[in-house]
C-alpha cells in the first residue's frame, strides 16, 4: 500500500469509527438510557448516511482503479471478496435472531426470506416487525454491490462511461423527487404524531433503496472525480481542511433542516444535504493536506475494523445486557449501564472478528488463489 493510500485510510478509519458511534448513540435511545443520550443521539441516524458515502467512495474507487489499469472489472473476484466480507457475519446474525429469542431486542421479525434475499428494506413495518430492522441498510449496500460493477461495465461497453457523473447526479435528484412524491401523497394526510404516519414514512421514504441513493451516489461521484478529474483531485489534496470546515458547517445546516426528521423539508432535502455534507468530510479525510489523514489512532482504527460486526450485533447485545441488569436489580438507565453496554458491543465485535471474519478471510484467500490458477 502506498503512503498516499495509507494516509487516505487513516482519515477514513476516523470517519468509520465516528459513523458506528453515531449509530450506537441513536439506537441506544430505544433502550433505557441517560437523559443526555436523547439529545446527543438525536441525529445519530446520519451515521448510516456516512457509512453509505464511505461505501460508495471505497467500492467505486476500487472498481475505477481496476478499469483504469486493466480496462475491465473482474466480476468474479469482486463478488467473491464482497461475499466473504459481508455474508458470513450477516448470516450468523440472522441465525442468532431466528433461533435465539433472547437475542431479539423486540418481539416480531420480518420473514426469513426477506433477510436472505436482501429485500427486507422494502415493505419493512418497523412498528410491528422492528426486530433487526437495522439490516435495511445492509440490504441497500448489497444491492449496490450487485449493480454498480455491472453498470460500469455496461456504460464502458457502450462508450457512455464519461457520462457516469451525470447519471449519478440524475439518480440523486430522482431520489429526492421520489421522496417528494411519497411525502405529498398518502403521508401528508396523516397525523405527524401518529404511529401510522411513522409506519408509512419509514416504509415509503426512509427504507426503500430508490429513495436512499444520496449517500452512495455522493460516494461514487467523489470516487469517479478523484480517478478521472485531475483538477478535482488537486483541489481535494490542496484544500483538505477547508473542505472539512465547509462540510461541518453544511452538516450543521442539515441537522437544522432535519430537526423534525419526518418533516417535508427533512424528507425531501435533508437526506441529500446530509450526504453532501459527509461527502465533503470524506473528501477532507482523503486529502493530503487534511489533519484527518495525517495520523493513525489506535482506537479509531480498531473501531473502524470492528464497525461492521458491531453494527450487526449491537441491538441484540444491548438488549441482553440490559435484561441481565434488570434481573439482578442493577440500574440500566445510567451512564455506567451505557458504558457497559458499549463495551459489550465492542467485545461482541471482537468475537465476530476472531470466530467468523478471520477464518472466512483465510477461506476467501484460498478461493481467490484457486480461481486465479
Amino acid at each position: 500500500m502506498s503512503a498516499e493510500r495509507a494516509r487516505r485510510f487513516y482519515g477514513l478509519d476516523h470517519l468509520r469509527a465516528l459513523a458506528i458511534l453515531l449509530v450506537l448513540m441513536y439506537h441506544y435511545r430505544a433502550f433505557k438510557h441517560p437523559v443526555w443520550v436523547e439529545t446527543i443521539g438525536k441525529f445519530g441516524w446520519t451515521g448510516v448516511d456516512l457509512f453509505f458515502v464511505l461505501s460508495g467512495f471505497l467500492i467505486s474507487s476500487q472498481l475505477f482503479r481496476e478499469m483504469e489499469s486493466r480496462g475491465a472489472i473482474r466480476l468474479k473476484t469482486f463478488y467473491i471478496k464482497r461475499f466473504f466480507r459481508i455474508i458470513p457475519s450477516y448470516f450468523f446474525t440472522v441465525l442468532l435472531y431466528f433461533t435465539i429469542p433472547f437475542f431479539r431486542e423486540r418481539e416480531a421479525l420480518p420473514p426469513l426470506w426477506k433477510f436472505i434475499t436482501f429485500t427486507q428494506n422494502y415493505g419493512l413495518d418497523v412498528i410491528d416487525q422492528g426486530t433487526f430492522s437495522h439490516a435495511w441498510s445492509l440490504c441497500i449496500e448489497e444491492q449496490f454491490y450487485l449493480v454498480l460493477p455491472l453498470l460500469i461495465l455496461v456504460l464502458a461497453s457502450t462508450k457512455m462511461f464519461k457520462y457516469l457523473a451525470v447519471l449519478i447526479i440524475f439518480l440523486i435528484v430522482f431520489s429526492m423527487m421520489l421522496r417528494w412524491v411519497a411525502w405529498d401523497g398518502p403521508i401528508a394526510a396523516l397525523d405527524y404524531n401518529s404511529l401510522e404516519f411513522w409506519r408509512s414514512w419509514y416504509m415509503k421514504i426512509y427504507y426503500p433503496t430508490h429513495t436512499r441513493l444520496d449517500g452512495l451516489g455522493t460516494g461514487v461521484l467523489i470516487g469517479y472525480l478523484m480517478q478521472y478529474s485531475s483538477s478535482f483531485k488537486n483541489m481535494v489534496h490542496c484544500q483538505g481542511n477547508k473542505l472539512f470546515l465547509l462540510g461541518i458547517v453544511l452538516l450543521g445546516f442539515s441537522f437544522w433542516i432535519c430537526n423534525e426528521q419526518g418533516s417535508k423539508n427533512a424528507s425531501v432535502f435533508g437526506f441529500t444535504l446530509v450526504a453532501v455534507s459527509y461527502g465533503m468530510i470524506v473528501m477532507s479525510a482523503i486529502s493530503k493536506s487534511s489533519f484527518l489523514s495525517r495520523r493513525k489512532f489506535y482506537i479509531s482504527s480498531q473501531l473502524a475494523a470492528l464497525s461492521y460486526a458491531i453494527y450487526l450485533s449491537h441491538k441484540g447485545i444491548i438488549h441482553i445486557v440490559q435484561d441481565i441488569f434488570d434481573r439482578f436489580g442493577i440500574q440500566t438507565s445510567g451512564n455506567v449501564g451505557l458504558i457497559v453496554c458499549f463495551l459489550a458491543c465492542i467485545s461482541g465485535g471482537i468475537v465476530y472478528r476472531f470466530v467468523i471474519e478471520k477464518p472466512f478471510s483465510v477461506i476467501k484467500s484460498k478461493v481467490l488463489k484457486d480461481n486465479s490458477l
